[in-house]
């Protein structure tokens, strides 16, 4: 069951003072009629089956509008299940997207212990391989979107079983997503548990994720982001891109992972870039004492992109310094554990514009079956220190003859490092 305090119940059902001239419960009242109908009825149930299984099914998606972020909208606690609906056919064509969408809203708190379940059997059903080639499955909604929000807090709940994307943020900054159990079932399609599009100033900490696709994801123009004490697996680990995605130009820079137990993943810790982008870049990023256990790619950078549509011998693309994706200053300190597959570090770059500036520092990754791991390296330049497992393919170079800089703001950044 949703449990909302008085306050929030009030304000749902437009009775909040105007305490400001921007008027934001006018809108509110206009926005959420079948959110404050739920919200009534599920209080109404509390008394009825106070012990039955506390949930609230909520048989549409429930957007959450402010048209000026004037006041904040906080829900103090999640209490009991949120509960999607079931089947695909209970959705009507324009709800597909998303579920639970919040947009501009500023300051929003969501706690508390209780269960946000999108299930999703169903979609992932409809999202099989068959029918994404031939493009006949529908669009599966993400379970918890915020856009265009800013000063969002969540913590401290569970998602599961999302039809998508368990928890976005897309254009958001100040964010918190902590103290968070996120888990869908290894083989359920674009289970995504995390995903950050063109967001800033974003903390994800003391998380448990498990899912059939990316721990969590890291696309267009994101900066500042810092994930740490992740449990991460199974899944597909932690990833940077797919970046360059139907010929966009993505910036993402400024990212720190440290401190995540990775285990039984398709990745560890991968960048990824496809060959149709326009140019942009992944640079400053550091991933920090990670541990992995029967992880197939622990380490890869990947800007090949083989399983797209668009890089195949069908559809080649000629890739130019100027369209491909720059990845550079990307640092790997203190990895260990082992790895399911003979290439414990993969480096695959663009041939336009090489990976520049990695470095490997104290890496130590075996075989999972005894024997010796390797590392593969294509147009990957940089340096290794201390001791690194398996021995690093990384080309010394000299990056000013041979490497061209972007700016001179990139050479004070070299000598700084």
């Amino acid at each position: 069951m949703l449990f909302l305090s008085r306050g929030l119940r009030r304000r749902l059902d437009g009775r909040v003072r105007r305490r400001r001239q921007c008027h934001p419960q006018r809108a509110l009242r206009q926005d959420l009629p079948d959110l404050a109908a739920h919200a009534r009825r599920a209080l109404q149930q509390r008394d009825q089956a106070a012990r039955k299984p506390r949930s609230l099914i909520n048989p549409q998606p429930l957007p959450f509008f402010s048209r000026r972020i004037c006041n904040a909208l906080r829900f103090r606690q999640i209490s009991g299940n949120i509960v999607a609906p079931e089947s695909p056919s209970d959705w009507g064509p324009g709800d597909r997207r998303q579920w639970l969408h919040f947009h501009k809203v500023q300051d929003l708190k969501v706690t508390g212990g209780g269960i946000i379940d999108g299930r999703g059997q169903q979609w992932w059903a409809r999202s099989s391989c068959e029918e994404k080639k031939n493009r006949t499955a529908q669009p599966a909604p993400k379970a918890v979107h915020f856009e265009d929000c800013h000063g969002i807090s969540v913590k401290g709940i569970t998602l599961q079983n999302s039809q998508q994307y368990h928890l976005t943020f897309t254009r958001s900054s100040n964010v918190e997503a902590n103290y968070l159990r996120v888990t869908s079932p290894e083989d359920s399609i674009d289970t995504k548990g995390i995903h950050l599009v063109d967001s800033k100033n974003v903390h994800v900490m003391d998380n448990l994720i498990s899912t059939g696709d990316d721990c969590v994801s890291i696309v267009g123009n994101c900066t500042d982001v810092r994930l740490r004490a992740i449990s991460c697996g199974p899944g597909h680990g932690i990833s940077i891109g797919t970046l360059g995605v139907n010929g966009s130009v993505d910036y993402v820079e400024k990212i720190k992972v440290d401190t995540l137990f990775i285990s039984n993943a398709e990745n560890g810790v991968r960048v990824k870039t496809t060959k149709n982008g326009v140019g942009g870049f992944a640079r400053k990023v550091k991933f920090e004492s990670i541990v992995m256990r029967n992880v197939t790619n622990p380490i890869i950078i990947d800007q090949g992109n083989s399983d797209d549509p668009a890089d195949s011998s069908e559809a080649p693309v000629h890739q130019t310094a100027a369209t491909a994706v720059q990845v550079e200053k990307i640092n790997y300190i203190d990895i260990r554990g082992t790895s399911a597959s003979e290439h414990a570090v993969t480096f695959s770059c663009s041939d336009a514009k090489p990976c520049r500036h990695l470095s490997l520092t104290n890496v130590n990754l075996t075989r999972v079956d005894g024997r010796k791991a390797s590392s593969y390296c294509r147009k990957a330049f940089g340096k290794s220190t201390g001791t690194v497992i398996p021995e690093s393919c990384l080309t010394k170079e000299d990056f000013v003859h041979h490497v061209p800089r972007h700016s001179e703001e990139d050479e004070e950044e070299d000598s700084d490092s």
